[in-house]
């Protein structure tokens, strides 16, 4: 589906990615960690278009990328950290918002309604502007947006932010069930273990611009990675300190 090679960028003398190759299956749920500037948030904004690399490719489906942005775009979804609602439209305009572009307004709400009480809002929320909602309704509304069109390959970045256990969890449910019923592919940006396990099929690990480890989410707790144990259990090391790769 999307394919990653010796991506590299830099900002002045920071070099923020320095060779990532890292691929996405059809269907696939990838979760991508990393402490923080490891570039994370770089790769997605790459592969989103949003930042030019120095290097590399980014393929879609087997050919580069920036041939067919057009097609791309109008096939993905994306859940923001914050949400990123439109605090002057009405939820249902801001789940719809890429709808009413194709489509007669009634239609494009009755998709949004719909797509509402997929992730367990109601009716009556639809008329509610983003103020109004609680933390947990905003992602859940933003959940609802991106994947509004049905979208064949979804970004999640960090998911879980802000939100109490109890609402991380049914955030993480949400996106493992709609990921398995539509089939969609998908790259989650976190920080969160509990996220990783819940999302993931696989892992990839990112540390000093580079991929470290990348496997199945289920034979991570057995890799053989100092660094990705540590992070895995949440353990501090002295400043300074880092394992070789």
């Amino acid at each position: 589906m999307i394919e990653v090679r010796g991506l590299t960028k830099s900002f002045g003398p920071k070099q923020v990615l320095d060779g990532v190759d890292l691929s996405l299956s059809e269907g696939e749920s990838l979760v991508v960690i990393g402490g923080s500037g490891t570039g994370k948030s770089v790769l997605l904004r790459c592969i989103l278009g949003l930042e030019a690399p120095d290097a590399g490719q980014i393929l879609w489906r087997g050919r580069p990328l920036a041939d067919q942005r057009a097609e791309f775009m109008d096939g993905f979804g994306m859940l923001f950290q914050n949400a990123a609602l439109f605090d002057s439209l009405p939820v249902w305009r801001n789940v719809a918002f890429r709808l009413l572009r194709t489509m007669p307004s009634a239609r494009a709400r009755d998709i949004a309604v719909e797509k509402l009480a997929r992730v367990g809002l109601g009716p009556e929320v639809a008329d509610l502007y983003p103020a109004e909602l609680s933390g947990g309704m905003r992602k859940r509304a933003g959940l609802a947006r991106a994947i509004a069109a049905d979208p064949k390959v979804i970004f999640f970045d960090e998911p879980t932010t802000g939100l109490d256990p109890i609402r991380a969890a049914a955030i993480n449910a949400l996106i493992r069930g709609i990921v398995d019923e539509t089939g969609a592919s998908a790259i989650t940006i976190t920080h969160d273990m509990t996220s990783v396990r819940a999302i993931g099929d696989r892992l990839a690990l990112l540390d000093r611009g580079q991929v470290r480890w990348q496997g199945p989410v289920s034979q991570m707790d057995h890799a053989q990675d100092e660094y990705l144990q540590d992070f895995i259990a949440g353990r501090a090391r002295p400043m300074g300190s880092h394992p070789a790769g």
